[in-house]
């Protein structure tokens, strides 16, 4: 049986990683941040109650806390890492850039430096991202030159680079997936497109009149999460470490995002819609579209979640939570507010 270690577990990408390789007979340990409030809603339905026989283990600890990952690592010895966690909000790394520095970029090297006694005897996946090549124009693939244009894309960067440094220098497996926006049912609501898909279940149940955005023509290129997952697997299944672009080579605009989600509900957005300036990002990334024609050959990945069948997923679950909750307000529920970023 492999043994896995994934950070991020509780994230959207986390979350299906762990199902992933559940399914493939793996034991599997997430590291989780110690807070007041629990935060695994995405993975509870994986959880097994730690007296009772499971392949699935929640170890506490931090990518900005060394010696909590090293103590994690030698207590597991995982055969694969992926290291998913990341403070990966762009517009919040503005607001935030030494946090985001810290645990992207060097929350990265603590980590390969906690695996590095293992050496090749343990494969790494670090997840890299589309926003690295900023300002260079599409299509991108993994020749195209790295222009960050915000503080996560920047230590996107060094993350990369820190992973490529000790592949060369001390001989481990470290492979990188470029990987361009995928969404899911379980995207974090802060994130444009769920916000987009939240926002246009309510306004159909009449819980919510407007939807605030930022910049609408920002191109990107959309896939579904749960294919992306399948291709980190892959890269680890590799004989030899390295990087890959991983996307669906289709662009569209946030604005295209918005008037499919609100067409599925009959809704005019020009209704609803309206621009916020604090949602514009400080130096904008125009239009990412990915080149994965270099994973297509070394391991046969492809997508298999379009755009339209990703914006209807997305609907379709969030119809589902706008039903109860208009449900819950009509019994006299009070329903909490979400915080926007």
């Amino acid at each position: 049986m492999k043994r896995a270690l994934i950070t991020g577990i509780t994230g959207q990408d986390g979350s299906y990683l762990a199902e992933l390789l559940l399914s493939k007979g793996y034991e599997v340990h997430g590291i989780v941040r110690r807070t007041s409030t629990l935060t695994t809603e995405r993975i509870d339905h994986l959880y097994v109650d730690p007296h009772e026989p499971g392949r699935l283990r929640l170890h506490f600890g931090d990518l900005s806390d060394a010696s909590s990952l090293r103590a994690i690592v030698e207590r597991v010895e995982p055969d694969e890492v992926y290291n998913l966690g990341a403070q990966s909000h762009v517009r919040v790394s503005f607001d935030q850039p030494e946090y985001t520095a810290d645990v992207v970029a060097t929350g990265t090297l603590r980590l390969l430096e906690a695996c590095r006694p293992l050496g090749s005897r343990v494969r790494i996946y670090e997840a890299a991202s589309s926003e690295m090549f900023g300002s260079s124009p599409p299509p991108q693939s993994e020749a195209t030159p790295l222009r960050p244009r915000s503080p996560y894309a920047a230590a996107k960067v060094a993350a990369f680079e820190y992973a490529r440094v000790y592949r060369e220098a001390y001989g481990m497996h470290v492979s990188c997936g470029i990987m361009f926006n995928h969404e899911s049912e379980r995207r974090g609501e802060t994130f444009v497109t769920r916000k987009i898909t939240r926002a246009a279940t309510r306004i159909g149940m009449g819980l919510q009149e407007r939807l605030y955005l930022g910049n609408l023509d920002a191109v990107r290129d959309w896939g579904h999460a749960a294919d992306y997952v399948e291709a980190m697997w892959r890269m680890l299944q590799l004989d030899r470490p390295d990087d890959y672009v991983i996307a669906t080579g289709e662009p569209h605009s946030v604005r295209e995002f918005v008037h499919a989600a609100f067409a599925l509900l009959d809704l005019d957005p020009d209704k609803h819609l309206a621009h916020d300036p604090r949602y514009l990002r400080p130096a904008e990334v125009e239009a990412l579209r990915g080149d994965a024609s270099k994973a297509a050959r070394a391991m046969g990945w492809r997508p298999t979640v379009g755009f339209a069948q990703l914006v209807a997923r997305m609907v379709g679950s969030d119809m589902e939570l706008a039903r109860r909750e208009a449900t819950l307000r009509q019994h006299g529920h009070r329903v909490e507010r979400r915080i926007e970023s």
